[in-house]
């Protein structure tokens, strides 16, 4: 493979050389920024916020294997997954999310989750889930 750093370059030896070079040198940096805006586009729409809340809903099971996480794009449009695990059941809740807010009715976890990815604090365990044991 060809390193292109060590090979000896030929200096330009007119204006019209330089000013050919640069050209291109411009057309590189247009083409870039171009591909630059478009992938900070695809950036703003992917998941990058996540809050975790895991919690008992169900006082007597041991245990706070229940959770609602929720993943935000950078508009804090997304959705809140909520499972609920018993001994005998397990339920899945999807909510959809813009604007850091639902058109669904939201459990305190859920509230709490969407709070924790929109500031990025999600440190797997959340202080309700502290405060139920």
């Amino acid at each position: 493979m060809r390193n292109p750093f060590k090979e000896k370059k030929k200096k330009p030896v007119s204006l019209e050389e330089v000013l050919g070079k640069l050209e291109f040198v411009e057309g590189q940096i247009s083409k870039l920024s171009g591909e630059f805006a478009s992938a900070r586009q695809q950036l703003s729409e992917a998941f990058q916020k996540i809050g975790v809340v895991r919690y008992n809903p169900f006082r007597e099971l041991g245990g706070d294997q229940s959770f609602s996480i929720t993943f935000l794009n950078e508009k804090n449009d997304g959705f809140v997954l909520t499972s609920h695990f018993g001994r005998d059941m397990q339920r899945l809740y999807a909510k959809t999310v813009k604007g850091g807010k639902s058109e669904h009715t939201l459990s305190e976890e859920e509230q709490e989750s969407i709070g924790l990815a929109i500031n990025n604090k999600s440190n797997g365990q959340s202080e309700t889930a502290e405060k139920r044991k």
